[in-house]
């Protein structure tokens, strides 16, 4: 599905986060080391190689909601941003936290002047976070800062499976409507 906003492409589609090719910054659902670990992290840190792990390091450690930007290395985009989304059941108030993740990477990405950005579904996977709520705060979030915007373009949310990609869609539907 694809809604333009506030003169904003906002995408949702069925893939592979570390294979975004023609999109400028892609999103790591990082953990606090930012180091390869699984899901997300780690098919970014395998894709884009060695270099990525050595440059996160000085970065390290990070706190929930917040992120960080570094290059792409082997990855075919320019830059990874890297989000530390919340344990569900855990980091508190985990809403409140994934809203942040959103925020602070599209902040980074607006200081960047980067055009296009591709995000996971941050805390969804591993850390738990049921999948409803995962995408109506991440779809939410964005709507609310599209206004501030002035260079991203293009959002793209790269969903692995098909079951969060049509709830993704069926929340970006209700949303946007």
């Amino acid at each position: 599905m694809e809604k333009t906003l506030s003169g904003i492409k906002i995408e949702c589609v069925q893939g592979d986060i570390a294979s975004q090719p023609g999109i400028e910054a892609v999103v790591n659902a990082a953990n606090d080391r930012l180091m390869i670990g699984g899901g997300v992290a780690g098919a970014i840190h395998r894709a884009a190689g060695p270099g990525l792990e050595q440059e996160c390091r000085p970065l390290a450690p990070i706190r929930p909601g917040e992120a960080v930007i570094t290059g792409a290395h082997n990855l075919p985009n320019k830059y990874v941003i890297h989000c530390l989304g919340p344990v569900y059941g855990y980091d508190k108030p985990e809403d409140r936290l994934l809203s942040s993740c959103y925020r602070n990477a599209l902040k980074l990405a607006e200081e960047n002047e980067i055009r296009s950005v591709a995000f996971p579904a941050v805390s969804a996977g591993a850390f738990g976070y049921p999948i409803e709520g995962a995408a109506n705060i991440a779809l939410t979030t964005i709507m609310e800062i599209l206004p501030e915007l002035r260079h991203v373009k293009n959002i793209r949310f790269v969903l692995f499976s098909t079951s969060d990609l049509e709830v993704f869609n069926n929340t970006l539907a209700s949303l946007a409507s």
